[in-house]
């Protein structure tokens, strides 16, 4: 298999993360691939006509994308615990963390774009928009801290942990943790898990 990937995508990250939870890291080879917003990637776009990643090419030749679905045909390669639940309950509370966690994620994203832009050419109420939606999840994620510490380790716990640390990365001014603080016990648990360490974000690769 074959996975097109970056150092700092939050979404690679989710992949990288239960490759190495699964056992499977061995199995993919990675292809480093540039997937700007506004400069479409033709090396990529030939697998994903997105242009984005993560995208996973394998060997039969299908392409698989994005990290939802990743992830769920990874974790059926290996003969350790599910990282998605079986139908009921506990799998809608992870696939809707993850949904959660992955949204949040996307508006992180469009916020920064619009942080990155000259002070001129910003849009102060799409600024204003993204901190509300940004402060409320985390007020839910807030209310759910427990619950995630009783739950175990799942995709939803994966994605809500890989978002968590892009907002450490990216967002270093916004100080989640000070409104947040059971939130913030639950993630420094997860920050130590050798998976998690082993993926940190990278700026010294290109």
């Amino acid at each position: 298999m074959k996975l097109h990937w970056s150092p700092r995508s939050p979404f690679v990250r989710k992949v990288a993360i239960l490759l190495l939870e699964t056992g499977l890291d061995a199995q993919v080879e990675r292809v480093r691939s540039v997937a700007a917003i506004a400069v479409p990637n033709p090396a990529l776009m030939r697998d994903n006509p997105l242009s984005q990643i993560p995208a996973l090419v394998l060997d039969d030749g299908q392409v698989l994308y994005d990290s939802p679905v990743i992830c769920e045909y990874l974790d059926g390669l290996h003969g350790g615990a599910g990282f998605f639940p079986p139908a009921g309950a506990a799998r809608w509370t992870a696939l809707r963390r993850q949904a959660l966690a992955d949204g949040m994620l996307a508006i992180l994203l469009l916020w920064r774009q619009e942080r990155m832009k000259d002070a001129g050419r910003r849009l102060p109420e799409w600024l204003a928009a993204f901190a509300t939606k940004i402060d409320a999840c985390l007020a839910r994620l807030e209310d759910e801290a427990a619950a995630l510490a009783r739950d175990g380790f799942d995709i939803g716990h994966v994605s809500v942990g890989c978002m968590l640390s892009y907002l450490d990365y990216r967002f270093p001014d916004l100080d989640w943790r000070a409104a947040h603080p059971a939130l913030a016990g639950w993630h420094a648990g997860f920050a130590q898990r050798p998976s998690v360490l082993a993926t940190v974000p990278d700026d010294a690769q290109a």
